[in-house]
């Protein structure tokens, strides 16, 4: 069995006897057409799988076959396990769900933020719970966060150089990163440079969020020791950052869906070699994933031209091996987790079977129930107790300048022209009030939002960058209902008008996750985008829009615990109220 990714010397010891004809392997892939990725060779071959190992791909069959379930694979094609190099598995899932809901679609191995549980677990426990995810059938691995991307009020608390390091040492965590900070690195912050130093000392690389960086910047952040980015916005960001030697990662997520168009664009550039390539969905929200997660890339990227085997490719074998775990995944050969897609065409990436880790999770066409499994009662995750209650006299608004939103995520700084006194805002105009409390009641922080709705009347939400609560709204005595309803149920998203709860999304994993089943998450997420148009919201991802309200990391304004703070001048222009 496996341990932190590795198995132990016995077991590898039962698998050489299996060549051997002493043992029986347990499952055997008769008459395969699989995709070898290191020939890019479409080959002919038999696959035998203990449990979760692949032990031998070839011509022959055991000589010993007691016991052995055998599948006939004939008019199939087989390619390994999709791996999602960048998934945030916190958007209102939880990771098990988000897992097991990617697997369904083909996507086995997630390499995952570790960014929530610096907010709701100790090490000890944070530890203890990557290792549990470590059990279930898809294959989870994290990544050690340097920066919380966003202003804390006790930063050193959260990230500093022990608990870096314990997370850099883990065996579960494969790369350091994302650097959101990256401006503070070229400013001199040497304790992020050292945080690198250590990463690139154990092997493990570095992941950059370089948005719309020059050259200059890109190869001064490659000469501090950055890897990878995935944050190309075209053709010629991508060509730029591998002239420069960068991994590079092609999003295609709920805000920013831009691989159909980078690959045009990196196809008109003359790029024709994809080894350093990969994809991403970068944490979508549920709705987004209806349909899966790197089978969706994988049909993009044949659509738009891409070789069908470096297609296939840039959605496993290149990412195993960016992370130093090739010896493990994105392959079919000998010594592999047995993550296997099974396909009706080559050109077709949505499997009709699929095998995690030597287990059915879809057969035929027909998804294998497969139990939930993590105890989150065991590291304390439960629903959100909140010690206080919301009043009025924290909903008083005298800043004068509000955040205007002009798009889902980016957001300006404005003027407040209108009378921030009443209870209720005109609905004739676009500014909501906006506070964000902390979620022990001690501090908040209260301005305008501007294009977030016309006529709602409140908005809760525990959902946040942060954990912290989140109040938007037109009436004061609808928020103070929202907040009301968002204690009672353990924390989520509630939503509030004329004194009447319209919608709530509960999320019982400390206000910040669900434990719904994805389908039924995914319901709710589109019931709530319809409810917030129809009261003038005016993009597409309100979820989005919700968790980034804090995030540092995008321009050009942000609200957060230290107050209202100029990102591009990292100023902090109104500081948080304590209460």
């Amino acid at each position: 069995m496996l341990e932190n990714g590795y198995w132990r010397n016995r077991d590898m010891r039962n698998h050489v006897r299996i060549i051997d004809g002493t043992l029986a392997p347990t499952l055997v892939l008769k008459n395969a057409t699989y995709l070898n990725t290191y020939t890019k060779k479409w080959l002919e071959a038999n696959i035998w799988i203990y449990h979760e190992r692949i032990v031998y791909v070839g011509e022959n069959l055991p000589e010993k076959d007691e016991g052995i379930t055998y599948m006939d694979c004939k008019g199939q094609f087989l390619v390994p396990g999709y791996v999602e190099p960048h998934a945030h598995p916190f958007q209102l899932y939880n990771p098990e769900q988000l897992a097991l809901h990617a697997a369904q679609f083909g996507t086995t191995t997630l390499i995952n933020d570790n960014l929530m549980w610096h907010f709701l677990m100790d090490e000890k426990k944070a530890f203890s719970f990557i290792e549990e995810c470590g059990d279930l059938p898809v294959s989870m691995f994290w990544w050690a966060r340097f920066d919380a991307q966003t202003e804390l009020q006790d930063e050193e608390k959260v990230f500093n150089t022990p608990s870096v390091l314990k997370w850099l040492e883990h065996p579960l965590v494969v790369q350091g990163g994302e650097l959101t900070a990256w401006p503070s690195l070229l400013a001199g912050d040497d304790r992020l440079l050292y945080w690198i130093q250590e990463a690139k000392r154990l092997g493990k690389p570095v992941e950059g969020h370089f948005p719309g960086a020059s050259e200059k910047t890109l190869t001064k952040l490659k000469l501090l020791g950055i890897n990878a980015d995935h944050e190309s916005m075209t053709g010629k960001d991508v060509r730029k950052r591998l002239e420069l030697g960068y991994q590079v990662g092609l999003r295609y997520s709920s805000i920013r869906p831009d691989l159909p168009k980078l690959l045009e664009e990196m196809l008109e550039e003359g790029i024709n070699t994809f080894d350093s390539l990969t994809m991403t969905t970068d944490g979508a929200t549920p709705v987004f994933y209806e349909h899966g997660l790197l089978n969706v890339c994988i049909e993009i990227a044949i659509e738009k031209g891409v070789p069908i085997e470096d297609a296939y490719r840039m959605a496993s074998y290149n990412a195993a091996k960016h992370f130093h775990l090739e010896e493990s995944l994105g392959s079919i050969v000998p010594g592999r987790i047995a993550h296997i897609n099974f396909l009706k065409a080559k050109d077709n990436p949505h499997p009709v079977s699929v095998l995690a880790k030597g287990q059915w999770i879809v057969k035929n066409g027909e998804n294998v129930p497969t139990p939930p499994r993590i105890n989150w009662d065991k590291y304390g995750i439960n629903a959100l107790e909140l010690g206080w209650e919301l009043q009025e006299d924290d909903l008083q608004y005298s800043i004068p300048v509000g955040l205007d939103l002009m798009n889902d995520v980016i957001m300006k700084p404005y003027p407040i022209e209108i009378d921030m006194t009443p209870e209720q805002l005109p609905t004739d105009k676009n500014d909501a009030f906006l506070t964000l409390m902390d979620r022990n009641g001690k501090w908040h922080v209260n301005t305008t939002i501007r294009g977030f709705t016309k006529r709602l009347g409140g908005l809760a939400s525990s959902y946040s960058n942060t954990g912290d609560i989140i109040y938007i709204g037109k009436n004061k005595q609808d928020m103070l209902l929202a907040s009301k309803r968002l204690k009672e149920i353990g924390g989520g998203i509630v939503v509030v008008h004329k004194g009447e709860v319209l919608i709530e999304i509960p999320l019982k994993l400390d206000g910040v996750m669900s434990l719904e089943n994805m389908e039924k998450l995914i319901e709710k997420q589109k019931e709530l985008t319809t409810c917030l148009k129809e009261f003038g919201y005016l993009y597409d991802d309100p979820i989005y829009s919700i968790l980034f309200l804090s995030s540092t990391h995008l321009p050009y304004i942000r609200i957060t615990q230290q107050g209202i703070v100029d990102v591009m001048k990292r100023e902090i222009l109104f500081p948080a109220t304590m209460r």
